[in-house]
Order: C-alpha cells, then sequence, then structure tokens
C-alpha cells in the first residue's frame, strides 16, 4: 500500500513554489488568457497586484493579477468584486491559469 506523502497541491510552473491546495478547487471550468483555468476558493505564496476593473466573459469585473512571490510568474488573477449579482460567488477567489501551474504529490 502507498503511503501518502502529504496534501495533493498545485505549484508555480517557473520554480515550483506551492500556490494552492487541490481541495479548494471550486471549479475546473473557467477560461484564463492562455486557455483553461481554475477557480480556487485560497491561495497561498502569492502576491496581488494593482486592481484594475476588466471586462471578463461574465461581465466587468475588478479584479488584480496574482504573481508567485518567489519568481513574479503572473499565475492569474483575484475577483476583488464582481458588479453582476450572478457573479458575487467570484469575489475574494482566484483564478490560477491551468499553463501556469503543475501538480505535486499526485
Amino acid at each position: 500500500m502507498a503511503e501518502l506523502i502529504g496534501p495533493r497541491l498545485y505549484s508555480c510552473c517557473n520554480c515550483r513554489n506551492h500556490v494552492s491546495l487541490h481541495d479548494d478547487i471550486i471549479s475546473k471550468a473557467f477560461q484564463g488568457r492562455h486557455g483553461r483555468a481554475f477557480l480556487f476558493s485560497h491561495a497561498m505564496n502569492i502576491s496581488v497586484g494593482r486592481k484594475e476593473d476588466r471586462h471578463l466573459m461574465t461581465g466587468l469585473h475588478t479584479v488584480a493579477d496574482i504573481h508567485c512571490a518567489d519568481c513574479q510568474e503572473v499565475l492569474g488573477w483575484k475577483y476583488e468584486r464582481a458588479y453582476e449579482a450572478s457573479q458575487k460567488y467570484k469575489e475574494g477567489k482566484f483564478i490560477f491559469e491551468k499553463s501556469k501551474i503543475v501538480k505535486e504529490n499526485w
């Protein structure tokens, strides 16, 4: 029987800094700038950039790019504010571009 090494994680594709837990995925059905993206409830070892309004596929949102705290690679964005009532569930959540993260401990 294989022993569990630890929680399944996602790491920065550039430097392997741990940025989120698999258990924090809310949805894998999102679109990022460079293809598929995942919505996470929490993130770690990141820095949050300047807030700006962006017109996304689901309407106007205030977002801030998120960067790896170690190498500063842009990994996705944080939803700061949703202007449409149906999109409010995204506030405070994080988008990680699938192409910018790698699996660890799988």
